[in-house]
């Protein structure tokens, strides 16, 4: 079946249809809510402001937001306060014993983790919208700055964060895809029309040569085929468990293998990095007169050779740290040893965790430098062929992240119900 066949089965399967219908529904909902604006707030201003903090904390946060801050909507602070939590209690169960055992208790374990992410949501939504209604009296912006305007601004920006975060929960529950990923992905996939419009806009004024263009198509070919690379590439270690007869049954002695991702921690140290390499701009944008800081500020700036080295510094040192905190060796070679895996030539117990280890940190080398190239590429092309839009980077990496992993669950409901997926040979892999 060729791929126009596979698009026509989704559609033809009621409940792989339902699921579809519900997440483009609820998709429709969360971009409609990015167009009201927070109680109070001159738009006109403060998209001003915006203007110039491209490349500082404010415009990173932004992106997650979906735009949405830079226009101060009732979702201006987006899914962030979320992710910002999920990535606080992965933390602490590397570090903290009551919720590494919480990890390992399976379901039960996962809904107390959820609860407490959850929590942890409101909190940080609370203390960020309490942040940003005195972020937005300073700018100005606000028409009648008090107390009555802060209260109204954290209720409606913790609102709008908890009915995004449940919008993205009905998602994953009920439609396709992770909820919480599609609407980062949404978000920012809907600034695309206005970068392709920016484009033709340049190649029509002459700003941007023909010839430049044509380089920048294939060159996104090309990238694009080495993030799906990146992305789907794994290391397999093979593992075989011994038979055990049990009364008279036999259990066990069956070969698979341990996949070994190139990239494990995904965008995760982009994130971490942009957040510690984008801090001396922002301080740069509140201290514009102060001349040591406006140094520091361009030196952590593109094009600059400092810029360039400690952020790429920055994406391989936390890849490293974020692979370490989500894989443990040694919790693998003891789940194996418990169930009488082992593998071939390897000794089970310490021998195996260290070989793990071993070929962990090799096969992490190559994501991770790979990593630092996306994330430097934009700003590099933006300097040096002055493209009007920012290709590369997180917002990258996400788009075909959650595309590769939502088309990876559709064509799982395609080929369970006896139709062919999306590729005729081989199958999509998702990344987890």
């Amino acid at each position: 079946m060729n791929i126009t066949g596979s698009y026509q089965s989704m559609f033809r399967i009621p409940e792989l249809k339902k699921r579809l219908l519900f997440t483009a529904m609820i998709l429709v909902v969360y971009r409609l809510g990015g167009h009201i604006t927070t109680p109070g707030v001159d738009l006109d201003a403060i998209r001003r402001f915006f203007e110039g903090q491209q490349g500082t904390l404010v415009g990173l946060y932004d992106m997650f937001a979906g735009g949405n801050l830079s226009q101060a909507t009732i979702f201006a602070l987006g899914i962030m306060p979320y992710i910002s939590a999920s990535i606080i209690l992965q933390l602490l169960q590397a570090v903290i014993p009551y919720f590494e055992k919480l990890a390992k208790e399976g379901d039960e374990g996962r809904k107390k983790i959820n609860q407490y992410t959850r929590f942890g949501t409101l909190g940080l939504a609370l203390v960020q919208s309490f942040g940003i209604s005195f972020a937005l009296e300073g700018m100005g912006v606000v028409q009648s700055p008090g107390i009555a305007f802060k209260l109204v601004t954290m209720l409606t920006l913790t609102t709008g964060t908890m009915f995004v975060m449940w919008l993205g929960e009905q998602i994953t529950e009920n439609g396709i895809g992770n909820g919480i990923s599609l609407i980062i992905f949404i978000g920012i996939i809907a600034r695309y029309p206005t970068d392709i419009l920016n484009t033709f806009q340049y190649l029509r004024t002459g700003q941007m040569p023909w010839f430049t263009a044509v380089f920048v198509i294939v060159f996104m070919v090309i990238v694009i085929a080495g993030i799906i690379a990146i992305t789907q590439g794994q290391r397999r270690i093979p593992v075989q468990y011994a038979k055990k007869i049990v009364g008279r049954r036999v259990y066990g002695g069956a070969n698979t293998h341990i996949p070994l991702r190139v990239n494990t921690a995904g965008v995760i140290p982009i994130i971490f990095a942009q957040s510690i390499i984008m801090f001396p701009g922002t301080l740069g944008a509140f201290f514009q007169n102060n001349a040591f800081m406006e140094s520091l500020a361009n030196m952590f700036r593109p094009p600059h050779v400092v810029y360039v080295v400690v952020y790429s510094s920055l994406i391989i040192l936390f890849t490293y740290f974020y692979t370490a905190v989500i894989l443990n060796p040694v919790d693998l070679a003891d789940n194996m040893k418990k169930n009488s895996g082992f593998i071939p030539g390897v000794r089970p117990g310490k021998k195996t965790a260290e070989y793990i280890d071993r070929v962990l940190t090799r096969v992490t080398l190559p994501g991770a430098f790979f990593l630092a190239a996306i994330a430097v590429m934009p700003d590099l092309m933006i300097y040096f062929l002055n493209v009007p839009f920012q290709f590369g980077g997180t917002g990258l990496l996400i788009v075909i992240g959650v595309g590769l992993d939502t088309l990876q669950q559709i064509e799982s409901h395609l080929v369970m119900r006896h139709y062919d997926g999306f590729m005729t040979k081989g199958k999509l892999r998702a990344r987890r």
